[in-house]
């Protein structure tokens, strides 16, 4: 058995014991139950909270790995924090046969054994083409654990109502990039007054939001579960306020970026914050933070698209979308909390619990028997994102070289310190 003492929980000094990968107890610290010659760690007040999960993320390996392998991105997690990730499909070839499926996790584990632990999320439609069903049964046997179009929405309504009822079958959560094709295409960042003022095109709104209310709709319809992927818009907000007002089975995503910056992140035409969707206005971004308080959005995702930097060092209309998150996310978040944005305990929900809940991944919620994942952070580290400081390949982040306070200094999966 091992013990680490004197960590915060909640704001509370206590001591976790764990044996064999599993919770034994966590008390209050110091408690006459745990000997004094057990081998421990002394947190000295760090805060301890349970691995995270990310369930978006583009970890580019095949066929992309000048911008991430599935080692380096696992790597990133690891020292993010995350015990577990969940990959989109867009890779080359596309994730749309039990092969590619099963080439990824064994990468995964060749290069983590021990953790973290990745979870492929199968393409929706061959190749994301948006026209043919993906062969989803031998994706599930494959390992595969959710299916998504991510990237290349599903502009059928009629695919996507039977990706729904196949999906099911099978038991796999379905995310939906929301996001009308039709309404702007070649869209550089938010419609509106910046936009406007740069003299480029912009994605509405309401484009995001319209796919979401047909997803809504029709999981109602089909009494069905759908996933909405990284909602950036009050608007979409209202949408699926809307559906689980009616009982629909809808949850949602949003990404740290959509809660911390805004579409005037662009002027001067700063290429390093193109993303997708693109980041909306000051309004849009204080509804999505109130909606992590009241249950609006289910969990929270990083969307971690890492980039080479000449995808990202040129012009706005030419910038690749996304950015590298999962270094930065729970840094990021933990700042809601200190500002008082946020509970901590909503924290561990939106990165824990309800991920855990929605794809089906055991969690730690510190009960005896609880799989002994988890990590201690200090907040009061000051750092600066730089080529040095980050794990993954990607360093297109729009936080470089800023000053950031927090950072994780430990990490355990499975009762094993991986750092």
């Amino acid at each position: 058995m091992f013990c680490v003492r004197n960590a915060l929980h909640l704001e509370v000094p206590v001591d976790l014991v764990f044996d064999e990968g599993k919770v034994v107890s966590m008390l209050p610290a110091g408690h006459s139950d745990i000997p004094k010659d057990m081998p421990s760690l002394a947190a000295d007040n760090l805060i301890l909270m349970p691995s995270l999960i990310d369930a978006h993320v583009h970890l580019r390996e095949p066929g992309f790995e000048y911008k991430e392998t599935i080692a380096t991105g696992l790597n990133a997690a690891l020292h993010g924090g995350f015990g577990h990730v969940l990959c989109m499909a867009n890779t080359s070839p596309v994730n749309d046969t039990a092969q590619v499926t099963r080439f990824m996790l064994e990468r995964a584990k060749a290069a983590h054994p021990s953790g973290p632990f990745l979870h492929p999320i199968a393409a929706a439609t061959k190749n994301l083409e948006g026209r043919e069903i993906a062969p989803l049964a031998e994706l599930k046997e494959a390992g595969a654990i959710a299916v998504s179009n991510d990237g290349k929405p599903i502009a059928s309504s009629e695919i996507m109502r039977r990706v729904m009822e196949y999906a099911a079958d099978f038991g796999l959560t379905v995310i939906d990039h929301c996001e009308d094709p039709t309404l702007a295409k070649n869209w550089v960042m938010n419609e509106g007054l910046v936009s406007g003022r740069l003299g480029v095109m912009g994605q509405p709104v309401v484009g995001e939001a319209l796919q979401a209310a047909r997803d809504i709709m029709l999981a109602e319809y089909l009494k069905l579960p759908v996933h909405i992927a990284h909602v950036s818009s009050a608007l979409t907000l209202d949408v699926i306020r809307f559906g689980k007002s009616r009982g629909v089975n809808v949850t949602a995503e949003t990404c740290p970026h959509y809660l911390l910056l805004d579409e005037t992140s662009l002027e001067g035409y700063n290429a390093s914050c193109t993303v997708s969707p693109p980041l909306r206005t000051k309004a849009d971004r204080e509804a999505l933070i109130a909606a992590l308080s009241d249950g609006t959005i289910d969990i929270l995702v990083t969307d971690h698209a890492p980039h080479a930097l000449h995808e990202k060092m040129t012009t706005l209309d030419q910038s690749r979308c996304g950015f590298s998150g999962l270094d930065l996310a729970l840094t990021l978040t933990w700042g809601l909390v200190r500002e008082n944005s946020l509970a901590e305990d909503a924290l561990h929900r939106l990165w824990c619990r309800r991920p855990g809940e929605i794809f089906g991944i055991q969690t730690n919620g510190f009960a005896p028997g609880d799989p002994a994942d988890f990590l201690l952070f200090d907040p009061h580290e000051v750092w600066v994102p730089s080529e040095e400081t980050l794990y993954s390949k990607g360093k297109n982040t729009p936080f470089m070289g800023q000053e950031l306070c927090g950072r994780v200094k430990h990490h355990w999966i499975h009762g094993t310190m991986l750092f």
